[in-house]
């Protein structure tokens, strides 16, 4: 009797284990760990006066707007991200918070993919006036005598170069060359090689001193250069802003306010 009670339970659980099995099979495969879910998080973190969240396809605004994150091609080069990026084509380089270890790759451009139609809705489209009606004045390195410039209060980007010139005006005399006066930030335009929207359209960007700074259109060879000390690039990136000194298309001058990458 009692072997018999045994084997009737040992069968039992051999049952329920088979069953939880198949139930619990599904279950796992039906909610993936999304690839895409942590940087449409970031973007969502980064700008929370616009953006109320995602559903790993769909970037939902506060307004209600819900744009794709992807174009749905899984085939584009570098120069088509760079001409049409899609809003999860901004994430495929990664942006490297701190030193540089080595010189970045021809195209190893961290940032330099922008979705037009993502910044045009928060920022304004420049062609239609939206943009400077938000931009406010900011004294640059004020202590140094370094005048001021036109920035977007849109996401706080006047505070936060407030915050970063506050720093700057600190350092000493010989690294504050590199970076007064500064050579603009908005500028109704688009980028040269690219024919899109500059961030310094959106009012989001400022560049230093051209005098120390290096370009690549301007390098013979398109051989990397810089000579900006990294001091510098460490107080903006402390605020939200990447530098165009790491990108293989290297523009060391340039300092846009991309909190996401960050």
């Amino acid at each position: 009797m009692i072997d018999r009670q045994r084997n009737k339970f040992a069968r039992l659980g051999l049952v329920w284990s088979a069953l939880i099995a198949v139930l619990c099979v599904p279950l796992a495969s039906s909610q993936p760990v999304s690839a895409q879910a942590a940087p449409l998080d970031a973007l969502v973190r980064a700008y929370p006066d616009f953006l109320a969240g995602h559903d790993g396809k769909v970037l939902i605004w506060k307004d209600g707007t819900r744009m794709p994150v992807s174009d749905g091609r899984n085939d584009k080069t570098f120069e088509d991200k760079l001409r049409h990026a899609s809003i999860l084509d901004q994430f495929s380089i990664p942006y490297v918070k701190g030193p540089l270890a080595r010189p970045p790759a021809p195209e190893q451009d961290p940032g330099r993919f922008r979705n037009t139609a993502f910044f045009d809705k928060m920022y304004g489209d420049c062609t239609k006036g939206e943009v400077q009606s938000k931009l406010t004045t900011v004294a640059w390195l004020p202590k140094s005598g370094g005048g001021s410039v036109q920035i977007t209060t849109v996401n706080g980007v006047a505070d936060r170069l407030r915050a970063v010139s506050d720093e700057l005006d600190k350092l000493a005399p010989d690294l504050k060359k590199f970076l007064i006066p500064s050579a603009g930030t908005f500028n109704c335009r688009t980028v040269k090689d690219t024919g899109t929207r500059s961030m310094h359209a959106w009012g989001a960007a400022i560049d230093i001193n051209t005098k120390s700074s290096d370009y690549w259109l301007w390098s013979r060879g398109g051989a990397y250069r810089n000579r900006i000390p990294f001091a510098i690039v460490e107080i903006f990136e402390k605020h939200g802003f990447i530098w165009g000194g790491k990108w293989g298309h290297f523009d060391t001058m340039h300092f846009e306010y991309r909190p996401e990458l960050l």
